[in-house]
Order: C-alpha cells, then structure tokens, then sequence
C-alpha cells in the first residue's frame, strides 16, 4: 500500500514539473546558414567573420576550407587572409591621421610639397586630401609590370600620368593615388610604411598576425589567393595578390597588408573607443570625426561610407553615419557609430580566379542578417 502510495505521489509530481530548459537557440544561426550556403554555391572557398556591438565580440566564427579541394585543410578564426584594399584605411590612412595630429603631413597641401616631381603634366593643384578622397583626376589603376620593375620606376611612372578628369571633379577610386600617399608617408618618415604600421599600430595593438610581406613558412595558415600566370619578371614576387603591391616589393600604400579577425577586432575596437585601446591612444576623437564624415561622392578621408541614394555593400540598415572599406580578394570592415556595430570579413574569394564576382550580391545580404539577428533593424539598440 505504502509503495503504491509513493509511485502516486511520484508521478504526480513528474506531471506538475516543469519542463527542463532546451539549449537557447543561436541568435546568428541565420549567419552561418547564410554562409554555408554561399560557401556551397561558390561566392569563397572561406570566410572569416567578427560582429562588435557594444564593446562585446559577439560573433567569431571561420567557415569552409583553405581551397575547394576537399583535402583542402580547414580555415579557423587565425587563418591569416590578404586584406588587399582594406590596407588603404588600416596602413595608409591610419598613418596619415596620426601624421596631421603631429602636425607632419597638411592634407590641404599639394602633393608637390612631398614630392616636386610630381607636379607636372597637369598634378600641380592635386592635393593629400584629393589622393584621401580620390577625386585627384589619376586613372583608377594601372599594371605598372608592363613597363616597370623597381618601385622608384613606379613612382615616376605615376609622376609622368596626366590626369584624365579635372582634379576635384569627379570621384574615381584610385590605387595610383594611394601608392602616391604610401610614398609621401615614406618620404615624410624617412620610414617604410611596414615600419610605421608596425610601430604606429600593430606592435602596440598586439596585433602580432598583421603584417605586409608573410614569409613561406606562413603558407600553410593564409588563405590562397588567385593563381598568378601574369607575372613575367624575372626578380621574386612577393605572395601579395596585387601585381603593383608585389612589384613594390609587397609593401604599398593601396595593397599588401594581411591579418586576420582577431587581429582587425582589436583594430576596429580601437576605432569605436574613439581612438584608445588599452589604456594608449592612438588617434584624437576628433581626428577619426574629421576623417570618417562625409564629403561629395560618398567617400570619407580614405574610408568609403554608405551611399545615400543607391546600394551599398553594408546592406540595407546601416546608419548614415556608417564608415567602411572593401578589399578586392573578399575582404571588407565596416563600422556603425550610430549602432555601436562593426562587421569584420574576410574571405579569399578570388581563389581560383578573380573573376568569380559572387560576393558582390553575398555582402549586403550578410550585413542585413547580421542587422537582423542583433534586432536592429529600424534603429539602434
């Protein structure tokens, strides 16, 4: 009777329990399916993606393999990718502000007070803050391995342009601007650029995987790029992507940096505490103000920011006041003051062949996920 009594008892009570908590599902599911997908259908063989808001690193995953090769080892959140563009806001920019705090480099003044030689065939009334903004009037690219094989014949080569709009005119994104910078940064320093970044930012960051010029020993944790069958010269190429910023022996001012997220989180951090990291800083409040608002044409000082009228890499969702960069081998950074947000990615998408222009519809899907996920959309939280 007693036993009867007890198992009454237990089962009573087993059906007034409540049920046991399930797992919370994972708010940034919609991200990984977003890019598993993209990983299937082949936009990137890889991708590296960090989401900050609010101080907190609130996403940090890796996907995918090395190659498509299904031997292809597995890339992680250290697997070391070529930032390509992204080194024209990290390095050259990011020196510049440091440069005009100092009181080194004046943005309003021609570049012709750097480098004389530069003022010829109409660049004389070009200045810093034209290459910054890219409205210089230079072509938007060229391949210097054509016709050059020392970074000095480069720097003529770009002296001897003539600019192919008025200066000031019209926006035209410009990696011949950007080498110029990279070589008044140089000049103004007597200092590379590798050696000013390193100094500036990365070694006081602990930012110990960015660097330009990887050596081979670091092959097995970077993300392959794009088969090279263009390079002809008969001196070393460098690993860098870019054929300009190889020639330029791997270090330039609009190529040749890599990184990895960790290591950009700790970038972008530093950029949304208003220039401080680690109790050092770094930039003036003020100065990333200066540098990060809007001018014509949808470009800041060296960063790129939300268009307006037309559709942006960012998505849909980002404020106004949102700054970022795009790198051409799949990488991109882009930051929301307004939301207290940064969306770090990187992939290396030009693997096999640059020609794979996928991406291009991939980034505004995955930052308008990202925004949905968080509960942003609408508005800052």
């Amino acid at each position: 009777m007693f036993n009867r009594l007890l198992i009454t008892i237990t089962c009573l009570c087993l059906l007034c329990a409540k049920p046991a908590p399930s797992v919370a599902a994972d708010p940034f599911k919609a991200v990984d399916n977003l890019v598993n997908e993209s990983i299937r259908d082949g936009v990137f063989p890889s991708a590296s993606i960090a989401v900050i808001h609010k101080g907190t690193v609130v996403y940090h995953r890796a996907f995918g393999k090395q190659t498509y090769d299904r031997q292809s080892p597995p890339v992680t959140t250290t697997t070391i990718y070529d930032l390509a563009s992204l080194t024209k806001p990290i390095v050259t920019t990011s020196i510049a502000m440091q440069l005009v705090e100092h009181d080194s480099l004046d943005i309003n003044a021609p570049v012709s007070h750097y480098l004389p030689g530069f003022a010829r065939n109409g660049k004389e009334k070009i200045t810093i803050k034209n290459l910054l903004l890219h409205n210089s009037g230079l072509r938007a690219h060229r391949f210097f391995i054509e016709s050059c094989k020392t970074p000095d014949e480069v720097y003529e080569a770009i002296s001897d342009e003539t600019p192919i709009v008025p200066t000031g005119s019209k926006t035209i994104y410009s990696d011949l601007g950007f080498i110029t910078l990279g070589n008044v940064i140089e000049t103004i320093t007597a200092n590379t650029l590798e050696e000013n970044f390193s100094a500036r930012f990365s070694v006081p960051l602990g930012m110990h995987s960015t660097l330009f010029t990887p050596s081979l020993t670091m092959l097995k944790n970077i993300a392959p790029t794009e088969k090279d069958s263009r390079w002809t010269l008969d001196i070393p190429r460098p690993l860098v992507h870019d054929h300009n910023a190889a020639l330029l022996r791997g270090v330039a001012g609009h190529a040749g940096l890599f990184s990895t997220t960790g290591d950009l989180i700790i970038f972008a951090t530093m950029l949304m505490q208003h220039g401080s990291y680690g109790g050092k800083a770094f930039f003036k409040p003020e100065t990333i103000t200066t540098f990060t608002q809007r001018h014509p044409g949808s470009r800041a000082l060296g960063w790129d920011l939300r268009s307006i009228d037309g559709p942006s890499s960012s998505g849909d969702h980002f404020s106004a006041k949102a700054y970022g960069h795009l790198g051409f081998t799949g990488t991109s950074i882009w930051i929301d003051p307004e939301k207290d947000l940064a969306v770090i990615t990187l992939t290396n998408r030009v693997y096999p062949t640059s020609d794979n222009i996928k991406i291009r519809k991939f980034r505004p899907k995955l930052h308008n996920t990202v925004i949905e996920c968080l509960g942003l959309r609408g508005g800052k939280k």
